[in-house]
C-alpha cells in the first residue's frame, strides 16, 4: 500500500476489504456447515463451496489474511489527522466493522471444528461397532459350526450304538437257535432225557402255581388287616 495515500483512498479500500470479507463470510460460514451452494447460481466471481477440509482451511486462511489487511488499513486511517466528528465516527464506524468480521470469523471456524470432532467421534462409533458386529457375527457362525460337528459326531456314535447292539441280538438269537437244534437232538436221541424235561417243566410250573397262591393269599390277608 502507497504511503500517498489519502485518508478517503484509505476509506475507499477499508470498504473494499469489508464487502469482500463480508461475502466469503458467507460462503465460508456455509462450507463450514457442510451446505452447498444451490445449481445454477453460481458465478465466475462465486466462492467455491466444496465440502472438503482442505478446502476450508484455504479459505480461512485466505479471509485471515484480508482481515489483516483491514487491520492496517484501520490503523493507518486512524494515523491521519482527525478534522471532526464525523471522522471520528467513521474510524469508530470501521472499528466496529472489523471487529463484527472478525468475530464471524472466529465463530465459524469454532463451530466447525465442533462439527467436525462429532463426526470423527460418529464415525469412529460406527466403525467400531461395524467391527463388533463382524466379530459377533462370526462368533456366531463358529459356534454353530461347532454345534453341528458335535451333532454330527453324536448322531455317527448312535448309529454305532445300534448296529453294535443289533450285531449282538443276531449272535444271541443264533446261539439259541443253536442251543435248541442241540436240546431236540438230546430229546430225540434220548427218550429219558426228554422225559426228566418233562417233569422237570411241571414241577416248575407247580412250583409257579403255588408260589402265585401263596402271594396271593398274603396280599388278601395284607389287604383285609389295613381295612379292617
Amino acid at each position: 500500500m502507497a504511503a500517498a495515500l489519502s485518508y478517503e483512498d484509505l476509506r475507499k479500500h477499508a470498504r473494499h476489504l469489508e464487502n469482500e470479507i463480508d461475502l466469503k463470510l458467507v460462503a465460508f460460514s456455509k462450507l463450514g456447515a457442510g451446505i452447498k451452494s444451490p445449481p445454477g447460481h453460481s458465478s465466475p466471481d462465486a466462492v467455491p463451496l466444496l465440502s472438503g477440509e482442505d478446502t476450508f482451511e484455504a479459505m480461512a486462511l485466505e479471509i485471515e489474511e484480508l482481515l489483516n489487511k483491514l487491520t492496517q488499513v484501520n490503523e493507518r486511517m486512524a494515523e491521519q489527522p482527525v478534522s471532526g466528528a464525523a471522522m471520528l465516527h467513521t474510524l469508530q464506524r470501521h472499528r466496529d466493522i472489523l471487529t463484527d468480521l472478525s468475530r464471524d470469523f472466529r465463530k465459524t471456524t469454532s463451530q466447525h471444528e465442533v462439527r467436525r470432532e462429532r463426526e470423527d467421534l460418529l464415525r469412529g462409533s460406527n466403525d467400531s461397532f461395524r467391527s463388533d458386529g463382524i466379530n459377533n457375527r462370526r462368533d456366531v457362525y463358529l459356534k454353530e459350526n461347532q454345534h453341528l460337528h458335535s451333532s454330527d459326531r453324536l448322531v455317527n456314535e448312535q448309529i454305532s450304538i445300534a448296529m453294535e447292539t443289533r450285531e449282538h441280538l443276531t449272535n444271541q438269537r443264533q446261539t439259541f437257535k443253536r442251543l435248541q437244534t442241540r436240546f431236540n437232538d438230546l430229546s430225540n436221541r434220548y427218550p429219558i432225557i426228554n422225559s426228566l424235561i418233562q417233569r422237570i417243566n411241571m414241577k416248575k410250573r407247580r412250583d409257579s402255581i403255588i408260589l402265585g397262591l401263596v402271594v396271593s393269599g398274603c396280599t388278601i390277608l395284607t389287604l383285609l388287616y389295613v381295612f379292617h
